[in-house]
């Protein structure tokens, strides 16, 4: 055998045998979404704490100003469906504007007759609106009383129609500046009145001229007040609520509100 083929069969010998090594398992392929999610947050810049921090209470201003401004909006929102509501009970509390007082509530020494002090006659007119076919009338044209003196009155309504109808009155005295002073323990008015076909009622008021009126130096020359009341046709509103079937100037006019400035509750709907 010659020199050389020993010489390879050794190097044969000493080579490696590939097909003895271990198997390796082939190495695991992430998603490309996760992937993707890992090179974002890798060259995402780190945000400073004092910066999150910032974030956070601007954040907390934006909703803080959001809710203040939807409580504004629906505050504004119901003060406008509850103005003329709260324009007649302030009248009504105040005698304001000739809208004589009917709080209801009234101490038992302001109801003693001042005999010292002169008579005040007190007239009744009664309306109506011309699509009501009723007929009303005070039952007395007027009567004379001293302050502190309570008196009774009474009108009589009739409902000439072939129809149940319900009706509804508003109220007014004059001259105005009485008003803070008059004051009404019972009356019908701004209650449902209703009359069936034919029917005719005796509507009673009780009422009293406030003591105090005495002090009021421009009370001096008064010795004449008129009670007027109207009587509309009733109609139930969005709200459900009885209120006159007229105009709106109509219906201030009867209250004796026609020079003063008022909103419509019903022109936002017509709108």
């Amino acid at each position: 055998m010659s020199l050389r083929f020993i010489c390879r069969q050794r190097l044969r010998s000493v080579r490696p045998n590939h097909s003895l090594h271990a198997w390796s398992p082939r190495p695991h392929k992430l998603p490309a979404a996760q992937l993707r999610g890992l090179a974002t947050q890798t060259n995402a810049p780190k945000i400073p704490p004092h910066a999150l921090r910032y974030q956070q209470e601007y954040q907390a201003r934006n909703r803080a100003l959001l809710y203040y401004t939807t409580a504004v909006i629906l505050f504004v929102g119901g003060a406008s469906y509850a103005a003329v509501p709260m324009y007649r009970a302030f009248c009504s509390a105040t005698g304001y504007n000739g809208t004589p007082m009917t709080s209801g509530r009234f101490d038992s020494d302001r109801m003693i007759p001042m005999t010292e002090a002169k008579s005040i006659k007190v007239h009744f007119n009664a309306d109506r609106s011309s699509s009501l076919p009723w007929t009303f009338t005070p039952q007395q044209k007027y009567v004379v009383v001293k302050p502190g003196e309570s008196s009774l009155a009474f009108y009589k309504a009739k409902n000439n129609s072939k129809e149940d109808i319900i009706g509804i009155a508003t109220y007014n005295v004059t001259p105005a500046k009485v008003a803070p002073y008059f004051s009404k323990i019972e009356c019908f008015c701004f209650e449902e009145q209703k009359l069936i076909a034919g029917e005719e009622v005796d509507m009673p008021l009780l009422f009293f001229i406030d003591k105090d009126c005495l002090e009021d130096e421009g009370m001096k020359d008064i010795d004449d007040v008129v009670l007027s009341y109207t009587f509309f046709r009733a109609r139930r509103n969005a709200r459900g609520h009885l209120e006159p079937d007229a105009s709106h100037d109509e219906v201030q006019a009867s209250q004796g509100f026609q020079d003063f400035p008022s909103i419509d509750p019903n022109s936002s709907k017509s709108s």
